[in-house]
């Protein structure tokens, strides 16, 4: 492919030629080779990291999650009726550090970068639960030195500007929204792969985003962000790891029923290949940097509501209500399932949950970045609109009318139907 000229600092051309110029500096230049999803995991395992070295866990943190996971996993299946796992094998916990989990993650998501795994596209049944190829790292381990540390652009030619290549342009904006034609994309994950990074630095187990894995019997687990939360509200730290163990295998045992994974996979895909596609948008913010101050990029980056700007497209609205709708139920019916379980085998979880809800009020913004980018709102505005949900499903249908919530495609709630329980009810005919 041929490489386009595009003239860096004090070089010639317009003053357009030189921002972009200066913008593919900025972002670590442009070289052979790499991907979306290289650069992304690279980014995502430097900004958990903070760029120094990553040890493993030690072996009897893994060892006391796993105790607790078997008490955990007899519960949620008895209490939910759902298998914990699609095939009923044990789950498998996998104890990390920050870098491990966001450089998984990364991996994990694959289907979210428009980069599937063995070249399948986003979005379909081969990306979701391929194999993640030859660049994973075992669980816990650090990413070799030799992983790649610019960020991967591959060079750029007219091609890559698509069928108008030849057409000259009318002015600096076509240019610009042409070359975002091709720079939407690769900035999309570059800004996901930082709020990867940023959120392993706080998350306690792999479901912090209620985002489906390929992978249905293994759970990733941050002993060092669990004990943080523990200490900072003065919580027995084995009470913690089984709660943390109960709300990720309640995720899980949702998550992984095919027509649930699923569709949320086809709700965040749609999300995010509207935010690399809003060209014009993306076009109008970067016009706004100061190629000679590199901070501007990475507030750029660093601030979803810059990057995303103000006006949500209207089709990019309804796809994220109709996502927050799902996952809002999940919430509810996460925090029902929770309370049982913790009744049984906490004593009550009054502490827990007041500690994890003030923690939801409290976060920074970096540790929302990655929710509001895939469209979320987990907040506890939501977690209070699912669980008055849940709860009005049990007044009216009790649990043998909860247990339909998962139970196929057409018994997912529509966003009227989560704030009307009665709605679903009737539309599943158990009103």
């Amino acid at each position: 492919m041929p490489e386009v000229d595009i003239p860096g600092p004090g070089g010639g051309g317009n003053s357009l030629e030189q921002l972009l110029g200066d913008l593919l500096q900025l972002m670590g230049g442009v070289t052979p080779g790499g991907g979306r999803i290289e650069l992304a995991r690279t980014l995502a395992h430097g900004a958990a990291t903070g760029g120094q070295p990553e040890g493993n866990v030690d072996p009897s943190e893994r060892i006391r999650f796993e105790e607790l996971a078997r008490v955990a996993e007899l519960h949620i299946s008895e209490l939910t009726g759902l298998s914990v796992t699609p095939t009923g094998a044990p789950v498998e916990v996998i104890a990390v550090g920050p870098g491990a989990w966001a450089w998984r993650t990364v991996e994990d998501w694959r289907f979210l970068f428009d980069e599937g795994a063995d070249g399948a596209p986003a979005g379909t049944a081969a990306a979701a639960t391929g194999d993640r190829g030859s660049d994973s790292r075992p669980p816990g381990g650090t990413p070799p030195e030799t992983a790649p540390t610019g960020l991967g652009l591959v060079d750029l030619g007219p091609e890559d500007l698509g069928e108008d290549a030849d057409r000259p342009a009318a002015g600096p904006a076509d240019l610009v929204s042409r070359w975002m034609a091709t720079m939407g994309p690769i900035l999309t994950s570059l800004q996901l792969g930082s709020a990867v990074g940023h959120l392993a630095r706080a998350t306690l187990g792999q479901y912090e985003l209620p985002v489906p894995r390929p992978s249905s019997t293994s759970l990733l687990v941050v002993p060092a962000n669990v004990e943080a939360f523990a200490r900072a509200w003065s919580l027995p730290g084995d009470e913690v790891r089984l709660w943390v163990c109960l709300r990720e295998m309640t995720i899980n045992a949702v998550l992984t029923r095919p027509h649930v994974s699923d569709r949320l996979r086809h709700l965040l895909t749609e999300v995010v290949q509207g935010m690399a596609g809003d060209t014009d948008a993306l076009a109008d913010r970067l016009q706004g940097l100061d190629p000679s101050d590199p901070d501007s990029l990475q507030r750029l980056f660093g601030d979803p509501d810059a990057f995303l700007g103000a006006d949500v497209p209207p089709e990019r609205r309804r796809v994220s209500e109709e996502l927050t709708a799902v996952t809002a139920a999940l919430l509810g019916y996460v925090e029902h399932v929770l309370d049982r379980a913790g009744g049984r085998l906490l004593g009550g979880r009054t502490a827990l949950a007041e500690a994890w809800r003030r923690r939801q009020v409290d976060r920074e913004a970096a540790d929302r970045t990655a929710e509001l980018l895939l469209g979320l709102d987990l907040g506890p505005a939501q977690v209070d609109r699912g669980t008055q949900f849940v709860h009005g499903v049990l007044g009216r249908a009790g649990e043998e009318g909860l247990a339909r919530l998962w139970s196929s495609p057409e018994t997912l709630p529509t966003p009227a139907e989560v704030d009307a329980p009665g709605l679903w009810l009737e539309r599943i005919s158990l009103g």
